[in-house]
């Protein structure tokens, strides 16, 4: 016993070892350069293979062959990725998921590469680079952390290596060759990926596609070391390693035997799951999600019928044997499955394949039980539907590189423990369902179910549902702040995602008459997400064009080019954008700019919109905020005032010339719960004082004001003195620490005041945006660290979204405007989120007050400059009849005259009752307005 004891520990030592080699050259390729290389496996298959052609093929002596392998052909192939895939993206400011889906590109084309190159099938004869002695492996792979770790700790290269990590754009600052320190990661990636590969090969299968992902599967031991500490990865890899060993002298019988002896088979995929759903993901909320389209495209109707007649030429001039028409549909339909997912939602999901694979399972034993074959197809979906909540729940509230890891692990661990055992797939029959034998009669079938299905994606993409979708993928925490969601949203798109995929491997499975496990395999599945990525992952034409590329390139006599040409263009995210980009934008985008006119800018550009359809917010008087801010316009004001607007929008009369449409902002029917202004309130409308800065021709007068004593405007008027009581947000104190031991906030009280403008300043560093944060939910601290409060009710561990729901609206520094939908859908995002029935005429008086009803609704934010995006901002947060509203910065990339425009109506609103908190560094804007300045420094309120 003790004898086998020892052999499985050597057996589990020399896995291990390969184990932190990977580890080891994950983790400093990250600290290095940002990017988590799930390509690192298909790095390590190649050098293997190079390294058997030289032995095996070529005959050159194995010593001179490893040196040519691991200290050329590795780190060349390390620089080459860095030069030509990876150094442009970080030129162009790419964040972390879009380096990822370049890394699945490298994964998908060197795999391609490798099949096209050395074949598809497993080779057994690769040479054996040290011995069948662990302890030499062993003490590789510690020389080789040692030498890393001395290289960090005590050479200029490590000081520079940690000054990058620490701070890039500092780091070149301070005169540091940042790219040198890349590419350094790169090569060394490569080289441990190289040797890694070698290590391996004489006791794997060598072939292109089982080597990559079982490299895959060890990358729990970098995740579990937080991509940081070498000396936990190694640790964690030994660890797995040995146990994984001493399992398998375990037979458990019974049912759950050959469950649980896959299990012990498989320790490191069980740790890749556990370290993805459960430990502390990398990566961060908002930084690493796939960006949003860069426009909106429109299929064109002649296209459609082209794809259309495409689709149906097999029933009309194909034979009788359509083996590999069939299989068309059925991969658009799994592949329609991540136009869900990732186009719609924006979510980094790998798994597709092991949701395919369990739809296909499912109908082959429901159809090997007795259950009608269309039947059980129907049947397979709902039970996949569940198997993606339960597998969803915990994957949700992951973010970026960690959601993909999630998903990536779920999909391995399916196709692990599931899909390749016997126990689950011996004896399985699948036929075509009754009166679908044919094969025409099955393709029109799959047809029909895809049309079906595109359908059904096409009205998730309109109405609430798929506005909320798009801001989802836009800007996560933006559509938080707006009232979405966010996790209920994020799992219905996974939901409905994995009944998709189940579905098209359903259709798959009884197309080809049987299941085939290879079919769904991981690698496959990276293969789909970086087809879908290629073409556009937002358009309903990629799956069509996806499925039928990949399923004619396969069928083909060259095996490996579907793969060589899909990661080749994935490689080139950089430089080429998704092809469905050639499709023309809708009619609703503005024409092309001609060479002479002016140029608008982009969002970012911070230019005034000169354009004749947006020419800038109206200049609000005191009597046009108090409408819009009590409620419905036919509401008696206070003191036999007359009302001057009109109908109100409700009645659906047309709007009113020369004035704002009222905005109702409050929960009650105004901004802070009084339906009238205070008695007695003057509303003069007489010019500014001469050295103001006059309104705009055409709009109403300026508010009244006084003039302060550094000469800017500030409404005096007291707040209304009458009145039910308003509600009030409270900072009780409140202390914030972040992980590390950083206090950002200590014993804040803080109180937020109807009918009043407060303001937060200090230097940055100070905690303002972290108590603004702590307000709106974005962050919440932990228990007995002070309470948030909402009239008088513990509001602390509310979410963001919940807030919102309550009545609490905020803004952004950096604008959290919803590109890929227009004007109008971006404000009516607001009101919908709210909860309840809601203002069906919000929107419109949102629009209106903002001077955003005119053509411009309808133009996609992603066209519009800063200071138009500032008050599409404002007037989806005010389209929910907020009580309190918290501005962060808002006049930032605003020039003197939208601030000043944006004073006046921030006046306005906290004059009829809204509480206002504003975050700011321009002291010109926050003299103007505010009736309550705090001053913060240190983490604390100084006066």
């Amino acid at each position: 016993m003790a004898s086998l004891t020892y052999e499985l520990t050597l057996a589990g030592l020399a896995v291990g070892s390969a184990a932190a080699l990977t580890g080891i050259g994950l983790v400093v390729t990250y600290r290095a350069t940002g990017v988590l290389n799930l390509a690192h496996g298909a790095v390590a298959m190649v050098c293997a293979y190079v390294l058997r052609g030289l032995v095996v093929d070529r005959g050159w002596p194995l010593p001179l062959a490893a040196l040519v392998t691991l200290l050329v052909v590795a780190p060349a192939l390390g620089l080459a990725l860095d030069r030509g895939v990876f150094r442009p993206l970080a030129l162009r400011g790419s964040n972390p998921a879009q380096t990822l889906v370049a890394t699945i590109g490298v994964f998908v084309l060197l795999v391609g590469g490798a099949v096209l190159l050395w074949g598809p099938g497993a080779r057994d004869d690769a040479p054996v680079l040290l011995g069948d002695d662990p302890w030499a492996q062993l003490a590789a792979v510690l020389a080789l952390a040692c030498a890393v770790g001395a290289v960090t700790r005590w050479t200029r290269f490590g000081r520079e290596l940690r000054a990058v990590v620490d701070n890039r754009p500092l780091a070149v600052l301070a005169g540091i060759d940042a790219d040198r320190v890349a590419a350094a990661g790169w090569a060394f990636g490569s080289f441990t990926a190289g040797l890694t590969g070698v290590l391996l090969a004489p006791y794997v299968r060598l072939d292109p596609y089982g080597m990559p992902l079982l490299v895959v599967e060890v990358i729990a031991v970098a995740v579990i070391a937080r991509m940081r500490s070498l000396p936990v990865a190694i640790g964690a890899a030994l660890a797995i390693g040995v146990a994984q060993a001493q399992l398998t002298r375990l037979h458990p019988e019974g049912w759950a035997g050959p469950l649980l002896q896959a299990v012990g088979a498989n320790l490191f995929v069980v740790a890749l799951l556990v370290a993805a759903l459960v430990l502390p993901g990398i990566g961060g909320k908002g930084r690493d999600a796939l960006p949003p389209p860069a426009r909106a495209t429109r299929v064109p109707t002649a296209l459609w019928l082209v794809v259309g007649v495409l689709l149906l030429l097999p029933l009309g001039l194909a034979g009788s044997d359509l083996h590999t028409a069939v299989q068309v549909p059925a991969l658009a339909v799994i592949l329609l499955s991540l136009v869900v997912v990732t186009g719609r939602g924006g979510q980094i999901a790998l798994g597709q394949a092991a949701y395919a694979g369990l739809g296909a399972l499912f109908t082959a034993l429901l159809a090997t039980a007795g259950v009608p074959t269309l039947l059980a197809l129907v049947l397979a979906v709902p039970m996949v539907a569940v198997t993606g909540l339960l597998t969803g729940w915990p994957a949700i509230r992951r973010h970026g590189l960690a959601l993909a890891l999630a998903t990536l692990a779920v999909g391995v661990a399916v196709s692990r423990f599931v899909l390749t055992q016997p126990y689950a797939t011996a004896g399985l029959e699948l036929g075509r369902p009754a009166g679908f034998s044919d094969d025409r009669a099955f393709y029109a079938l799959e047809l029909v179910v895809l049309a079906g299905c595109l359908a059904l994606v096409a009205a998730l993409r309109r109405g609430r549902t798929g506005r909320a979708l798009a801001a989802l993928r836009d800007h996560e925490p933006g559509a938080e702040a707006a009232g979405v969601r966010v996790p209920r949203l994020k799992l219905l798109a996974f939901v409905l995602g994995s009944a998709l995929a189940a579905l098209g491997g359903g259709l798959l499975g009884v197309g080809l008459r049987a299941f085939d496990p290879e079919a769904y395999d991981p690698v496959r599945g990276l293969l789909w997400f970086a087809a879908v990525l290629v073409l556009g992952a937002d358009s309903l034409l990629t799956p069509l064009a996806a499925a039928a590329l990949l399923t004619t390139l396969d069928a083909g006599p060259q095996a490996g080019t579907a793969a060589a040409l899909i990661g080749l263009l994935a490689t080139l995210t950089a430089r080429l954008p998704p092809l469905t980009n050639l499709l023309p934008p809708p009619h609703s985008q503005p024409p092309p700019r001609r060479k002479g006119q002016p140029d608008t800018g982009p969002a970012t550009t911070g230019r005034p919109d000169t354009r004749p359809a947006d020419t800038g917010p109206p200049d609000i008087d005191q009597a046009d905020a108090s409408q819009a801010t009590t409620g419905p316009a036919d509401a008696s004001p206070a003191g036999g005032r007359a009302a001057v607007h009109g109908p109100p929008a409700a009645d659906g009369a047309a709007p009113p010339t020369g004035r704002p449409a009222p905005l109702s902002t409050t929960r009650t029917g105004g901004a802070g719960g009084n339906p009238r202004p205070a008695e007695g309130r003057a509303h003069d409308h007489g010019p500014p004082a001469a050295d103001g800065p006059p309104p705009p021709t055409g709009r109403p007068a300026p508010l009244p004001t006084t003039r302060t004593a550094g000469g800017h405007t500030h409404d005096r008027r007291p707040p209304p003195a009458e009145g039910p009581a308003r509600p009030g947000l409270h900072v009780h104190d409140l202390t914030l620490t972040y992980p590390g031991g950083v206090t950002a906030l200590s014993h804040v009280t803080l109180g937020l005041s109807p009918a009043r403008v407060t303001a937060l300043v200090g230097p940055n560093g100070a905690g303002k945006s972290t108590l603004f944060d702590c307000l709106a939910g974005t962050l919440r601290p932990r228990h007995g660290q002070g309470r948030v409060t909402l009239d008088g009710a513990d509001i602390t561990h509310r979410s963001a979204h919940a807030r919102t729901r309550l009545g609490i609206a905020r803004t952004f520094q950096r604008l959290a405007v919803f590109p890929s939908l227009t004007v109008e859908e971006n404000v009516r995002l607001g009101e919908e989120q709210k909860g309840g029935r809601g203002d069906p005429a919000a929107v419109e008086r949102s629009l209106r007050l903002f001077g955003l009803d005119g053509p411009v609704r309808h133009r996609a934010a992603a066209d519009l400059p800063t200071g138009t995006l500032r008050r599409v901002e404002l007037a989806r947060a005010l389209a929910g009849r907020p009580h309190t509203l918290l501005l962060d910065e808002p006049a930032a990339g605003l020039d003197a005259a939208e601030t000043a425009a944006l004073a006046r109506i921030l006046a306005a609103l906290a004059a009829d009752g809204l509480t206002v908190l504003v975050v700011e560094h321009d002291p010109d804007l926050v003299a103007g307005i505010a009736h309550t300045v705090h001053t913060m420094d240190g983490g604390r309120i100084l006066s």
